[in-house]
């Protein structure tokens, strides 16, 4: 025990404040990968990996065999080669986080307030409207990231946004029921547009697996992009919204409405729009901007 105390305050003697802040520069490397591979599948490869390094660490360190150690450092460098194609999803992801760095100071506080407000509301009815009659609807607002090129995928619209167009469009088996409706400031500027599908397993560890196409959309759309994105359940009814890869499940109308507000609050623009260090940390911690 005295070995231990007396080589611990060794450590602490030599470390200077270039060694303290490479501990910290280190330790924030491997917790923004840790945030980027949370919930995802590349997560399950990667306890794999580590365990069977582990095991062939101690193998190789107990057993004295020549024959395999050659061939395990031999394809060493092949699995260090393999690791950006394992996790090419995170890492694209990842990516795609940090360059939203880029566009610190597109939102324009106190745009259009009173014109996103009757956007909100219209949302908000058809979502409730639809829930009641148990039909099927996806619905996203572009925020900062462009979304032309799934808006491209669908039927080009450019219509103001009211909550009886939104209800004809998601009737059922109407020509554009099916896919998501994108709205960019205001007005809604196309339909039956076609989203990527979640890479993370959120849903699959649902205790219900009520959830399909549209909801593992809202959340594809969510981890690529910073759009925000209303599901109504065909099976249940129930409200949901998306964000930052997480979701919030069964809302009412209150709640959807507050949520959606906070997203638009004139003061949290600012608060964004003047603050750009505190919006590049949430890159990496996947930032609620308030929907808890």
């Amino acid at each position: 025990m005295s070995n231990i105390i007396s080589d611990l305050s060794l450590l602490f003697q030599r470390l200077t404040w270039l060694s303290f802040l490479d501990l910290i520069l280190v330790t924030s490397i491997f917790y923004g990968l840790l945030q980027m591979l949370k919930d995802t599948k590349a997560m399950v490869l990667l306890r794999g990996v580590i365990l069977l390094l582990l095991f062939l660490t101690i193998l190789t360190t107990l057993v004295n065999l020549p024959a395999f150690n050659w061939i395990i450092k031999t394809s060493l460098p092949a699995l260090l080669l393999a690791i950006p194609v394992i996790f090419a999803p995170e890492i694209r992801r990842g990516l795609e986080r940090i360059g939203r760095a880029g566009t610190l100071f597109s939102i324009k506080p106190g745009k259009d307030q009173f014109e996103m407000q009757k956007t909100i509301q219209a949302v908000v009815s058809a979502a409730t409207r639809l829930a009641g009659k148990k039909h099927g609807a996806l619905i996203i607002l572009q925020r900062n990231d462009n979304l032309r090129e799934y808006i491209q995928t669908g039927v080009q619209l450019n219509a103001a946004v009211t909550a009886e167009l939104l209800l004809q469009i998601f009737y059922p088996n109407t020509p554009l029921h099916d896919g998501a409706v994108i709205i960019v400031e205001n007005e809604l500027r196309a339909g039956a547009c076609v989203l990527p599908l979640s890479a993370s397993g959120i849903l699959n560890r649902t205790p219900d697996r009520q959830m399909g196409l549209r909801h593992r959309a809202s959340l594809g759309i969510s981890e690529l992009t910073d759009a925000i994105a209303v599901v109504v359940s065909e099976e249940t009814g129930n409200i949901s919204i998306s964000h930052a890869g997480r979701m919030i499940r069964k809302l009412d109308s209150d709640r959807l409405e507050n949520i959606l507000n906070a997203f638009y609050r004139p003061e949290r623009l600012t608060k964004i729009s003047n603050n750009p260090f505190e919006r590049f940390l949430g890159i990496f911690r996947g930032d609620k901007d308030d929907e808890s």
